[in-house]
C-alpha cells in the first residue's frame, strides 16, 4: 500500500517512548488535577505573558503578509532584522548579512533540508554524547542520515581533549563504511546547559578541516545564559565570534538560530540557517517551498526583532526568571538526593541522574522505560533514553514551566 519509505515513516510512530506521552493530559489545578506535569518539552513558559502583551499591542499584520512573497525563506524584512540581531548579540568577527540567512518553518525543517543537502542516504552526522535525541529524526526521517555518537568515556565533553573521541568515532564509522559528512554541536549544550570554551570550538573546527567535514553549530539557546551558583561557568561564545578563517573553510561553517527558545516563541516556527556557503543556501532555497514560514509568523517575528528596546528588556527578564526557576528546581532535587550534572548556566533544563532508582531484573533500555512509566503513573512526564548518555538513568528535566506547574511537578 505504501512505499518503502512511507512504511518506514509509519513504523517510526510505533517505537516505544519515541514520542513523549501525556501531551493531551496536561495538569491543571482546576480542570485536570490528575493530569501529567510535562518535564520533557523544552519551552520557556515563563515569558508567554509578556510575549502575548507585546504582540497584542505592537503587531499589525500587513495585507502583504497574505502573499507568498512576504514570507518566502523568511522574507526581506525578517532576514534584515535577524541579521542585525545576530550582529548585536553574537558579535561575529565578520558581520552577518541578510543574504547569509535562510528561514524556514522551524529549525526542525532546517535540519531536514540541511541533511538533505549535505549528505546522501546512509551518510552520517557526528555528535558527542549526551545530546538532544531528536536529531535522529530531524536528519533521518527525510534525508536518511545516521547519527554517529562520540563517547568521551567520562571525560569533560567541553574540554579540548574530548575531540579525541571525535577521532575515534570517525574512524569507527569509517570502518563500518559509514561516510560522516558533518560534526554537529549544540552550544549552549542540550541537555547539559553548558557553553563551549573558545579553545574547544577552535579545536573542533581544526578537526573538521583536517577531515574535510562541515561544522554545524546549533546556537538556539545562545541568549538564554544566566547567573547560577555554579563555580566558574563558561560564558557563551558563538563560532561566528571567532576569527576562524585559518581554522576551517568558511563554506563549511554553519550556524542554526531561531525564535523558539530565546524568545519563548516555539509556536511561531521560525528557524534560520546562517551560512556563507552560497551553494548550500541555493540548495535549501530549492526545497524551501515545502517548509516556508507563514506570513503571520514572519510579521510577528519581524516586529519583535525590530523593537530593540523590547528585545533587550525581554531577554534580561527571561534570564532572571530562568535563573530563579533553575535555582528552585536545583534546591528541591538536591534535597531529595538527586544528583545533577554540574556546570550548567544556560537553557531550560537540568540533567539529572535517576540511576539509583532504576528497577532491577530488567536489561538495557527496559530499565529506563520502566522508571519512566512509574513516574508517568505518578503524574510526572520525563522522557527515557532520549539524550543518549553513555550510562543509563540520566533524564533531562525542563524547569522553565509555569510556577504552579513546576511546584506541583517537583512535589510529585
Amino acid at each position: 500500500m505504501l512505499s518503502t519509505r512511507g512504511q518506514k515513516s509509519a513504523a517510526s510512530q510505533d517505537i516505544r517512548w519515541r514520542f513523549a506521552p501525556g501531551g493531551n493530559n496536561r495538569y491543571d489545578k482546576v480542570t485536570n488535577p490528575r493530569g501529567v506535569v510535562p518535564f520533557g518539552t523544552a519551552e520557556n513558559c515563563l515569558m508567554h505573558k509578556e510575549l502575548k502583551e507585546f504582540v497584542a499591542q505592537n503587531v499589525k499584520i500587513p495585507s502583504v503578509a497574505f502573499t507568498y512573497r512576504f514570507s518566502t525563506a523568511g522574507g526581506p524584512r525578517f532576514s534584515i532584522a535577524l541579521a542585525a540581531h545576530v550582529n548585536e548579540y553574537f558579535h561575529p568577527f565578520s558581520p552577518i548579512k541578510a543574504e547569509d540567512t535562510i528561514t524556514a518553518s522551524g529549525l526542525t525543517a532546517i535540519h531536514a533540508m540541511l541533511g538533505y543537502s549535505l549528505g546522501d542516504p546512509g551518510d552520517a552526522i557526528l555528535v558527542a554524547r549526551p545530546i538532544y535525541g531528536r536529531f535522529e529524526l530531524d536528519f533521518g526521517n527525510t534525508a536518511g542520515l545516521e547519527i554517529v555518537y562520540a563517547d568521551v568515556a567520562g571525560a569533560d565533553p567541553f574540554e579540548e581533549e574530548a575531540v579525541g573521541a571525535y577521532e575515534h568515532a570517525l574512524a569507527e564509522a569509517s570502518s563500518r563504511g559509514v561516510n560522516v559528512k558533518a560534526v554537529l554541536i549544540v552550544n549552549p549544550n542540550n541537555p547539559l546547559g553548558r557553553c563551549y570554551p573558545s579553545a574547544t570550538l577552535r579545536q573542533i573546527m581544526s578537526f573538521c578541516q583536517k577531515h574535510d567535514l562541515h561544522l554545524i553549530s546549533d546556537e538556539v539557546y545562545a541568549l538564554s545564559v544566566y547567573p547560577t551558583s555554579e563555580p566558574d561557568p563558561t560564558p557563551f561564545t558563538s563560532v561566528l565570534t571567532l576569527d576562524s578563517s585559518s581554522l576551517i573553510d568558511q563554506d563549511k561553517l554553519h550556524v542554526l538560530y531561531g525564535m523558539s527558545k530565546d524568545f519563548a516563541a516555539a509556536g511561531l516556527r521560525l528557524g534560520t540557517l546562517i551560512s556563507r556557503n552560497k551553494l548550500l543556501l541555493k540548495s535549501l532555497a530549492a526545497n524551501i517551498r515545502f517548509h516556508n514560514p507563514s506570513g503571520m509568523s514572519v510579521a510577528i517575528g519581524t516586529a519583535i526583532l525590530e523593537d530593540r528596546t523590547f528585545v533587550k528588556s525581554f531577554l534580561e527578564m527571561s534570564r532572571a526568571r530562568l535563573a530563579g526557576a533553575r535555582e528552585y528546581a536545583v534546591d528541591c532535587l538536591q534535597a531529595a538526593g538527586v544528583k545533577i550534572a554540574s556546570g550548567g548556566n544556560a537553557g531550560f533544563f537540568l540533567y539529572i541522574d535517576l540511576s539509583p532508582w532504576l528497577p532491577h531484573g530488567l536489561e538495557g533500555k527496559e530499565r529506563e522505560y520502566a522508571l519512566a512509566q512509574r513516574l508517568l503513573d505518578g503524574g510526572v512526564g520525563l522522557h527515557p533514553c532520549e539524550e543518549h548518555n553513555e550510562k543509563p538513568g540520566w533524564f533531562r528535566l525542563v524547569f522553565s514551566l509555569e510556577r504552579e506547574l513546576l511546584f506541583e511537578g517537583l512535589k510529585r
